[in-house]
């Protein structure tokens, strides 16, 4: 792999240079000498920023971008999601994937953390597309004790199948909700993490139902639940922790989980849109930020959801001071990588190589009185010039080598399975 030298663009703040050897950012300095072997990128016009961590989301959802809009959230799911779902092929999977994969690294997105069905396709799609990404084993038993059985068992096998991934595939577990996984799936779940040390990927706490029927089934609200069982620890990654009152956050802060702020889906599926992200950071709580799947959020840019981010958390308070931009973007890029474990998301020497020159000559950069603001409350993705991930780039000046083939068999894909198996929403 050559080593990647960017030369001359604005780089934490000034303009200088970087170097990029193996998948590590060697050196950062106002100039570095050229050497024959490196591969150059002229950084002018250019802005180097660390890569994006989406830490939730559903990649393989790409396929049903636009199908059931505007729809209440369970019939949503059980009438246009659920069934077509069930006909999901392990190809249809590996190319919904590609083509989300295809979409983060067109969109600055360098890492992300997925729950869905197959994950032996969505690795494969990851190791082939050249992302990083943390992919997990889902978990959904419903209290159905071989279902259970059949979970764990494929828990310990994929954790040795994941052996034949590169680095950039990492393995973690997902049970799906506290309503959809028992009490003693989570328990395991939380003793496989301490086990093993993977992550564990859960939806918590997403809408009022759940917490109402929280409530009702336990006579307690989900995160004094997971408490209450000793099913939450550091190793947690809280999708939504959308409902929860202080003494949760208390809870969650002890145990050093992680929350992941979705405010597209959370919107779009009315689910509520006060994300409590003061009072988490007042206790140190680590927040991360996340697109959700397409068929709930319809993209997977994180530059819109920073923006949506931002904005919501400053309009439920009325207040135009709380959640900072800068605030977000570290939620998005640093805050993402610490919470999947890596050490990215941050312009220095030593860190992972994810990286991306953004165009700062084009309307929604210009001027520049403040690059974090431009990036969150006026840039999208399409200001992203190149990606590099681990060491290698991606996307060179907005082209990906292959993307025409994985947006063509994806659309394939997409359209056979709702030709067959999907509904017309009236």
């Amino acid at each position: 792999m050559k080593p990647i030298l960017i030369s001359g663009a604005l780089i934490n703040g000034i303009v200088q240079d970087l170097l990029i050897e193996e998948n590590r950012i060697a050196r950062i300095a106002p100039f570095i000498p050229q050497k024959e072997e490196y591969d150059v990128l002229e950084g002018a016009h250019r802005v180097v920023v660390p890569g994006m961590a989406n830490t939730h989301t559903h990649a393989a959802m790409t396929l049903f971008r636009g199908y059931g809009d505007d729809l209440p959230l369970m019939p949503w799911l059980e009438d246009y999601i659920w069934p077509v779902e069930a006909h999901l092929t392990e190809e249809d999977i590996y190319w919904g994937v590609r083509l989300a994969c295809l979409e983060m690294i067109r969109t600055g997105t360098t890492l992300f953390l997925d729950m869905y069905a197959s994950p032996l396709a969505t690795a494969q799609a990851v190791e082939d597309s050249g992302i990083r990404a943390v992919v997990g084993c889902t978990l959904f038993d419903r209290g159905d004790e071989a279902r259970a059985k059949l979970d764990r068992d494929n828990c310990y096998q994929y954790l040795k199948d994941f052996e034949q991934y590169s680095d950039r595939v990492i393995y973690s577990i997902a049970p799906h909700a506290i309503y959809t996984v028992s009490e003693k799936q989570l328990q395991f779940c939380r003793n496989f993490a301490d086990e093993t040390g993977v992550l564990v990927h859960l939806h918590l706490s997403e809408t009022q139902k759940e917490v109402a029927d929280a409530i009702q089934q336990y006579g307690m609200r989900p995160a004094e639940y997971l408490e209450k069982i000793g099913a939450i620890s550091d190793r947690f990654v809280l999708a939504h922790s959308l409902w929860l009152e202080d003494n949760e956050l208390d809870i969650i802060a002890r145990a050093g989980a992680a929350t992941v702020h979705n405010p597209a889906s959370n919107m779009k599926l009315a689910s509520g849109f006060s994300f409590r992200f003061e009072e988490m950071k007042q206790r140190g709580i680590r927040v991360g930020i996340g697109t959700d799947g397409c068929s709930s959020s319809n993209n997977l840019d994180m530059f819109i959801a920073m923006r949506m981010a931002a904005l919501l958390g400053k309009v439920w308070r009325y207040d135009s001071t709380a959640t900072s931009a800068q605030d977000v973007y570290q939620a998005a890029t640093e805050t993402g990588y610490h919470i999947l474990g890596l050490e990215g998301g941050v312009l220095k020497e030593g860190a992972l190589a994810d990286l991306c020159l953004l165009k700062t000559n084009v309307p929604t950069m210009v001027p520049m009185h403040n690059l974090i603001s431009n990036l969150v409350y006026s840039a999208d993705g399409s200001v992203v010039d190149t990606t590099i991930v681990d060491g290698r780039i991606l996307m060179r000046e907005g082209v990906i080598p292959g993307e025409e083939e994985v947006i063509m068999k994806a659309a394939q894909k997409a359209y056979k399975l709702i030709a067959n198996y999907g509904i017309k929403q009236k």
